[in-house]
């Protein structure tokens, strides 16, 4: 599918402005710059066929991006324009479209992923090939790759002397935004964007959505998050109460700038606010990371523990994946992420560690799991928190502590309102039960443990001292190679 453009190939110099994980048209560095260029400005967004074809039918991500695309097409028609949108392989598209609108330059933004990293260059390649360039722009973070570094210019491999050095680093000047509104936009024959069904995916994936598409959706909840983020380190870790900001698909999809969602924490004397910053720092610490370590997506950063024996039982790995291991606090952090393409924070941290340290399953049979379900799945964070869970990778949890998955769930769903939410079967359960049933004196007599909800596939001790001994073993027999 493409845009109807006229025929033969455009005469009017333009560029094109192509359009990745920044779908906004506000504070874009990419665009900012294009715009200033003093030629007619086109926007692309290409349904990128390699990374769509292996996608379930019923993704959200698809259907959040459609619904983020809808918001900019509007707003190019206010500016009489149109979003051109294309596809198949951008390697390909791209350099095609470049072609037929006689644009000399492509401006995108940076991304650090290895596989968009290839991308980038063969789109670069075949682009200069036609006497083209490709213009590439921070966008994403506010410090990338190697801009902060040791006092040695080694990577940083643990978060708060990097954090200290980014607080030590920012500047006004870091977070101001890019003025998108002077310019030329390119004058475009209208086009309708194509629907789920035509891309291959189900209508249905739309009704999962929690959260609000587009930059409008992003402002929205940006306004609803303010007041709450000086009780951000108070409340963040309670699934059942709305203390986190909702954000996270607005970050990976670039719906919001990063430099907009610092400014709303920093500079600030809140402790909320900061901790809600450190969060931001995080995320930029696992891109840096991730863009020095590309092997990391792949493999354990420590040494000691890349071939580690798990057994990688593949019935317990289906009842995790289904929600039914046993264990409330899991199965409902779980069937959330199946039903609606979200997990909150502190249960990403309780069903990986539950995954690796109860179940002794592979990080990355977890981590790939994520990356089907997540709508804010980006590679960086999830591959620095499964490894961080798994205690594999860089400032990882010591493997000697592993979440007890009884002792989170009473504590950061005391009353039970999370799991009666997502696990109905235990919504009878009085709340010193529903966390672990099966320890319970006395169960509501309509309620039969192993009929109306799975008994524990595993004990939590007996699996925890396996997990010791299979991480120290691994950790002697380095230390004797």
């Amino acid at each position: 599918m493409s845009i109807s453009l006229p025929t033969p190939t455009i005469q009017t110099p333009h560029v094109l402005c192509w359009l990745r994980r920044d779908l906004r048209l506000q504070d874009h560095a990419a665009l900012h710059h294009a715009l200033q260029s003093g030629l007619p400005v086109a926007c692309v967004f290409v349904f990128d066929s390699t990374i769509l074809d292996s996608l379930p039918a019923d993704d959200v991500r698809v259907a959040f991006i459609l619904d983020s695309l809808q918001s900019l097409q509007e707003q190019l028609r206010q500016h009489g324009s149109e979003l051109i949108t294309v596809h198949g392989d951008p390697v390909q598209q791209i350099p095609l479209l470049a072609n037929h609108l006689n644009a000399q330059t492509v401006y995108a933004n940076e991304d650090y992923e290895p596989a968009a990293l290839t991308r980038d260059h063969a789109v670069s390649q075949s682009l200069a090939a036609q006497g083209r360039v490709l213009k590439l722009f921070k966008d994403q973070v506010i410090f990338a790759r190697d801009e902060i570094l040791t006092q040695q210019k080694q990577p940083y491999t643990v978060f708060t002397p990097y954090k200290r050095n980014w607080l030590a680093r920012i500047q006004p000047s870091d977070i101001q935004a890019y003025d998108c509104s002077q310019g030329q936009w390119a004058p475009l024959p209208a086009q309708a964007l194509p629907c789920l069904k035509e891309l291959g995916f189900h209508e249905e994936a739309r009704t999962k959505l929690l959260s609000p598409a587009g930059w409008q959706g992003a402002q929205t909840l940006l306004q609803q998050f303010e007041p709450r983020i000086h009780a951000y380190h108070e409340r963040r870790d309670f699934p059942a109460k709305r203390g986190v900001s909702y954000l996270a698909p607005h970050l990976r999809f670039g719906t919001l700038s990063i430099r907009q969602a610092v400014a709303l924490a920093w500079p600030s004397d809140s402790e909320g606010a900061a901790t809600w910053l450190s969060e931001l720092i995080w995320r930029e610490f696992y891109q840096q990371f991730l863009w020095h370590h590309p092997e990391t997506a792949q493999e354990s950063f420590k040494p000691a523990y890349k071939n580690l024996p798990f057994p990688n039982r593949d019935d317990w790995f289906q009842a995790w994946k289904d929600g039914q291991t046993g264990y409330p606090i899991v199965d409902a952090a779980m069937r959330q992420l199946n039903q609606s393409g979200y997990m909150h924070n502190r249960l990403r941290m309780i069903s990986a560690s539950f995954l690796v340290k109860d179940l002794l399953i592979d990080w990355r049979w977890g981590e790939q799991y994520f990356a089907q379900k997540l709508l804010d799945y980006d590679m960086a964070s999830n591959v620095g928190g499964w490894q961080w869970a798994a205690s594999t990778g860089c400032d990882a949890q010591p493997y000697f502590r592993i979440f007890n998955p009884i002792t989170q769930s009473r504590k950061f769903d005391p009353e039970g309102q999370f799991i009666r939410r997502y696990v109905p079967e235990l919504a009878s359960l009085d709340k010193q039960a529903i966390h672990a049933p099966w320890q319970a004196k006395q169960l509501p007599l309509a309620f039969r443990l192993g009929q109306h909800y799975p008994a524990p596939i595993v004990d939590h001790d007996t699996q925890r001292h396996l997990a010791l001994a299979l991480f120290k073993q691994a950790g002697e027999q380095e230390a004797a190679d």
